[in-house]
């Protein structure tokens, strides 16, 4: 066993280990062994020497009266005061005592050091993952970055390499129509990971969730993620058109100008990277009526009624009504997705204005043909008395 503390770093650098921790897995398998081997009722204490970087076996004992009656199964564990005092010399009841042990003791054959660094090997992966595990707990919900190192012909999941470690990127949370190929290296979202007890960790990533549009708005958009701009609702038909409701924080700072970028600059980065999903940068109201009638555009509304918490009626001119039901009732799938609302549309007809325009161009129709008629019934009658 000389030199372990040399074997302790090798180990942990290799696998990317504090020394710490594998000094502890050591520990313990060192104590299990000196349980299992010489006696399971000892208190046994494993330490290293760290000028000899080799490891050392003690058995301990707590100093108790002469006086005090010790059963068997104490007897393993304690000390009489008259009998420590020869072994060790000034020490008191209550003291403990730690007596060194020839570490050969513990028979270490074939089938011993074999079974020890099984142990040794599987308390080692079992931390590695534990440690990966608390680092990406934290990430659920964040962008992670990773290459495609496989992709199922069956399934056609993609699974995506993090580091150390493999996530599935489910069809389901793929965008539809985009593919990948082996050794790209793409973003997703974290949405979930949990350790199985047969197959270990497991991560499952997304492209589709409202959450990785957010996510690469903050890092787009400097206001966002400086929190002077908020994001307050988002919505999605992932690969086809997205609705986000955005708050300025101060007064100095348009937050549906800060979104889109100049030009649009800002909002058409972040739609390149989800295949040209059409982005809807709108202003969020704590004023319900005022959200829905953002929400609902490009339409111009009249009114809104909200009936209950679960439903909104949105009265608008007939002109209006495509607008907000959007090409394939996307618009409008979308507005009720943000709102979380029910969303009904009251047709009231055609746009007073547009009605006076339509009765202005009839009555001058009407005008011209009167007219055309008269100019008709006098070239006539010049013809019938120069004939």
């Amino acid at each position: 066993m000389d030199k372990i503390l040399d074997i302790i770093e090798i180990i942990a650098y290799e696998k990317g280990l504090q020394i710490d921790i594998v000094q502890n897995i050591v520990k313990d398998e060192i104590l299990k062994l000196a349980k299992n081997n010489i006696d399971n009722d000892m208190n046994f204490v494993v330490d290293f020497d760290k000028k000899d970087k080799n490891i050392k076996l003690f058995y301990k004992l707590k100093v108790v009266d002469d006086d005090e009656n010790i059963s068997k199964e104490d007897s393993k564990k304690i000390i009489k005061l008259s009998e420590a005092k020869q072994q060790s010399g000034a020490v008191l009841v209550g003291d403990e005592i730690l007596f060194e042990m020839d570490i050969d003791n513990l028979d270490f054959n074939r089938s011993t050091i074999s079974n020890l660094l099984k142990d040794l090997e599987n308390n080692i992966e079992k931390n590695i993952e534990t440690q990966i595990f608390d680092n990406l707990k934290n990430s659920v919900d964040k962008i992670v970055n990773g290459m495609v190192v496989h992709i199922d012909q069956n399934s056609e999941d993609t699974i995506i390499e993090l580091d150390s470690i493999r996530a599935r990127l489910l069809r389901k949370n793929r965008i539809k129509g985009e593919t990948f190929k082996i050794g790209q290296n793409i973003s997703c979202i974290l949405k979930k990971i949990y350790i199985d007890k047969k197959y270990g960790i497991q991560i499952e990533l997304s492209r589709t969730t409202p959450k990785f549009l957010e996510e690469l708005l903050k890092l787009e958009v400097p206001e966002i993620s400086d929190g002077e701009v908020s994001i307050i609702k988002c919505s999605r038909i992932p690969g086809v058109r997205a609705k986000v409701a955005v708050q300025s924080n101060t007064p100095r700072v348009d937050a549906v100008g800060a979104t889109v970028g100049v030009k649009g600059v800002r909002i058409n980065a972040v739609s390149k990277k989800i295949c040209g999903e059409s982005i809807d940068a709108i202003e969020y109201s704590n004023v319900p009526e005022i959200f829905i009638a953002n929400a609902i555009s490009p339409a111009k509304i009249t009114s809104v009624k909200i009936v209950g918490n679960e439903k909104a009626i949105i009265s608008l001119h007939s002109d209006q009504k495509s607008k907000a039901i959007g090409k394939d009732g996307v618009n409008i799938r979308l507005a009720s997705m943000l709102l979380g609302l029910e969303l009904e549309i009251n047709d009231i007809g055609l746009n007073p204005s547009l009605e006076n325009l339509a009765n202005f161009e009839t009555s001058n129709q009407e005008n011209k043909d009167t007219k055309d008629i008269k100019e008709s019934g006098k070239q006539l009658l010049e013809s019938l008395f120069k004939s």
